[in-house]
């Protein structure tokens, strides 16, 4: 089953489940409780901590939840903030997930030096999940902009072509995870 977030990022092959970790985890809870999918594939769009270049396409099966602070020494947290079904994490693109978007570039290079490539607001509520009800789950990206100073205004410049981008690699590629 195709999940995304919504509002501006619905599609019609998918069905949405909300914007930021909360609203994701509740209704994603809710199909899955309802309606368990015997896979879940997430699609949306991500922000590039620098690696990953404005419309690149990112796969992932593992994704992170740390906040900015993490990085100043500023918070700490006692849950495991690395969710995966991949067998090889050293190999994937973690996606991190926070329901603030990162805007001061010098960030990224910590998120670079952990092996998070870029964030987006739902995944890692969506992997928690599925990993909750034992159901395999991936993510499909496309990448909108970097995270600095810029990110909101090249997120809004960018996304009617992202989107455009990802609607079509889906419809070249779902039945790659669908088989």
């Amino acid at each position: 089953m195709i999940f995304c977030a919504g509002k501006s990022e619905s599609f019609e092959f998918a069905l949405p489940i909300g914007i930021g970790l909360i609203e994701s985890a509740i209704n994603l809870t809710r199909f899955c409780l309802m309606d368990p999918p015997k896979y879940i594939l997430f699609v949306g769009t991500a922000g590039s901590y620098g690696e990953a270049r404005v419309f690149d396409i990112i796969h992932s099966n593992s994704a992170a939840n740390i906040e900015n602070g993490f990085f100043s020494n500023g918070a700490y947290t006692p849950v495991d903030n690395l969710v995966s079904s991949a067998n090889d994490v050293s190999r994937e693109t973690i996606v991190n997930s926070s329901n603030y978007i990162t805007t001061d570039k010098k960030l990224s290079k910590h998120y670079l030096e952990k092996g998070i490539g870029v964030e987006n607001m739902e995944f890692y509520s969506v992997l928690k999940v599925a990993r909750e009800f034992g159901i395999p789950a991936g993510g499909v990206f496309v990448v909108t902009n970097y995270c600095d100073e810029n990110a909101h205004s090249d997120f809004l410049n960018n996304h009617k072509e992202a989107m455009k981008i990802l609607e079509h690699y889906m419809s070249e590629h779902a039945k790659e995870w669908f088989r």
